[in-house]
């Protein structure tokens, strides 16, 4: 029986999921989280739900929020989102060693991740159902770990020492390069200029492939952010709106993610 496209991208996952397991960080990161080991059911879920075909749009990024994809295992996965917008519901595992101000709850995480309710809630509210959103689209992030600093702060990929950030970036680039042949992406959206940068780089690689993707750079929806605090979904609708990205369908607009 020939590979599904879901099947394709799954064990592209595994395969990034053990690689990144079998890297050290030193201090400061005192704890690192992989998702993809303890909540592969829900991405798993995911991409099968969501990811059945070919997909024009890939939007990319940079790594799990701590009240995101390190709960649900999926990217920018705010937990009300992911359970009842997208409908997933898949069981999730504990990390064998667990930072004692940021234990995973998974589905009883009561804490919403400002980023993953912004990027869902502007999804549902142009595309309306989620597998309208997914026709067109797919969302998956650079770097599946979590690094996490002794007082519980978040280490973001860009802040690792350069010798450890080249290998991550090996195995993540290798999974980035596969999403995207897979998938037949033929516009991919950086969330954050992080982002963008690494699918600026996946092309130049890519380039042997028929017709090169599009980059297109939207703003981080980060609450960090002044830009997206001050209305982030308007940013967003006029970057795509502006490189002549597809419109969204009018009569799906005014619906949010449970």
């Amino acid at each position: 029986m020939p590979e599904s496209v879901a099947d394709d991208l799954v064990r592209a996952a595994e395969l990034l999921r053990d690689a990144v397991d079998a890297l050290a960080f030193a201090a400061p990161v005192a704890h690192v989280y992989n998702p993809l080991r303890y909540a592969m059911g829900p991405y798993r879920e995911y991409v099968h739900r969501f990811a059945s075909g070919t997909r024009p749009v890939l939007l990319l990024g940079m790594n799990p929020g701590p009240f995101g994809m390190m709960q649900t295992g999926i990217p920018f996965g705010e937990v009300a989102s992911v359970r009842d917008w997208m409908g997933l519901r898949a069981s999730i595992d504990r990390p064998a060693l667990q930072h004692p101000r940021r234990p995973i709850r998974g589905w009883e995480t009561t804490r919403s991740e400002v980023s993953g309710r912004r990027l869902w809630g502007w999804a549902a509210s142009r595309y309306g159902r989620a597998e309208q959103f997914f026709a067109r689209h797919f969302v998956i992030n650079y770097c599946p770990l979590v690094f996490l600093e002794t007082s519980g702060r978040n280490r973001t990929p860009d802040q690792l020492p350069r010798g450890e950030r080249s290998e991550l970036d090996r195995h993540c680039m290798r999974h980035l390069d596969a999403a995207i042949t897979i998938l037949q992406a033929t516009v991919l959206i950086g969330v954050g200029g992080f982002a963008a940068d690494r699918l600026h780089s996946a092309v130049q690689r890519l380039g042997h492939m028929g017709k090169v993707p599009r980059v297109i750079r939207i703003l981080h929806p980060s609450p960090a952010s002044p830009a997206a605090n001050r209305g982030w979904e308007e940013a967003v609708d006029a970057t795509l709106q502006a490189e002549g990205v597809q419109a969204p369908p009018l009569e799906a607009r005014g619906r949010n993610p449970g």
